[in-house]
């Protein structure tokens, strides 16, 4: 019996750890991946990004640095009005000042570094535009400036593709009439725009001698260059020009006359082709007191019909910062009228006579 004694086997139950693990740990973990991602991905970001494309999306986020810098219903083409009075405000919690009607007084260029704190014009106009605007702001001139040259650059970009499109209209045409008068066809940029000049050649002539009848010629090239510059906005000053080749003693015209009829004769084909006549801001005669060459006032080249597209800042004022011509113009007081109008009082002078 002592040989086979009980084997007696013990099971210890330890203590446990607390129960299953809740799932919090999983939450955290996953805050801490997304939010690497987010970090690698923002560097990824920058190193992509161009320095302009960054300036965007800064302000993009932050439009209140953009309010800051210009002031409420500025002037140009971001002209408006602001019931507000203008300037940024000074902290985002600031209420905005309501302006009341005021009588206008005169005020210098203003910068939007004023603080609104202050109700007084005076003390308002002596702290704006001091050289010690905040970091960021422009001034009002200074923003115009900017505009200035934006429309400046977009402006002779249209002139650019008028050009192209004027040449290649005339390339694929057919016509041999049209393409021998385009020999004589100079476009080029001036201080005023765009110049388009058609001009005699030596066996190729726009007019007949000592008439304002265009050749069919003529008429065929002033139709594709007015297929192109009827789609642009810009105001038209056409001039006449003529040799130095008197007409015959006695004649009761001269070269002022028939400078000045060929001139409205070009203006009425425009008009004919499709040019609006409203952006006619000037038709004027110049007989021989403006020769592309000078050396030889008898040169067909002096006989020419110049078509000039007007940047913005000349088109209300065509007359302002006169180049060459328009000196010419001033100093011999040109009439720039109509053909019918001068008819008409010449016609008058002959019956006092008689």
């Amino acid at each position: 019996m002592d040989n086979h004694a009980e084997i007696v086997i013990k099971k210890v139950k330890k203590g446990g750890h607390g129960g299953h693990h809740g799932g919090a740990w999983k939450v955290a973990y996953a805050d801490f991946v997304t939010a690497m991602m987010a970090f690698f991905l923002l560097l990824w970001l920058l190193n992509a990004t161009t320095e302009e494309q960054k300036m965007g999306i800064s302000n993009y986020f932050d439009p209140t640095a953009i309010s800051r810098s210009t002031r409420s219903g500025s002037g140009g083409l971001l002209g408006g009005t602001s019931i507000t009075q203008p300037g940024a405000l000074k902290s985002a919690g600031s209420p905005p000042m309501v302006s009341t009607p005021t009588v206008a007084r005169p005020q210098a260029e203003e910068t939007e570094s004023v603080e609104p704190d202050s109700d007084d014009p005076e003390n308002i106009e002596s702290r704006t535009g001091s050289d010690e605007d905040e970091e960021g702001t422009i001034t009002q001139q200074q923003l115009e400036q900017l505009l200035q040259q934006q429309e400046a650059a977009r402006e002779a970009a249209q002139f650019a593709e008028a050009e192209q499109l004027i040449r290649k209209a005339i390339d694929e045409s057919e016509d041999q009439e049209l393409k021998e008068a385009a020999e004589g066809l100079e476009i080029q940029s001036a201080k005023e725009g765009l110049r388009i000049q058609l001009l005699d050649q030596e066996k190729v002539a726009l007019f007949p001698l000592g008439s304002d009848e265009m050749h069919d010629r003529t008429r065929k090239l002033l139709e594709k260059v007015a297929e192109i510059i009827k789609k642009l906005p810009n105001k038209i000053k056409i001039s006449g020009h003529t040799d130095a080749r008197p007409f015959a003693p006695g004649s009761q015209r001269t070269n002022w006359d028939l400078s000045t009829e060929r001139a409205n004769a070009s203006r009425r084909t425009l008009n004919e082709f499709g040019v609006d006549d409203s952006r006619i801001a000037q038709v004027v005669g110049m007989a021989d007191r403006d020769p592309i060459e000078p050396n030889d006032p008898m040169a067909p080249a002096n006989r020419r019909i110049s078509i000039v597209l007007l940047s913005q800042s000349k088109a209300d004022n065509p007359d302002q910062q006169p180049t060459d011509e328009t000196k010419i113009a001033t100093e011999t007081s040109l009439p720039k009228v109509k053909l019918e109008k001068e008819t008409a009082e010449k016609n008058n002078r002959t019956q006092a006579v008689n």
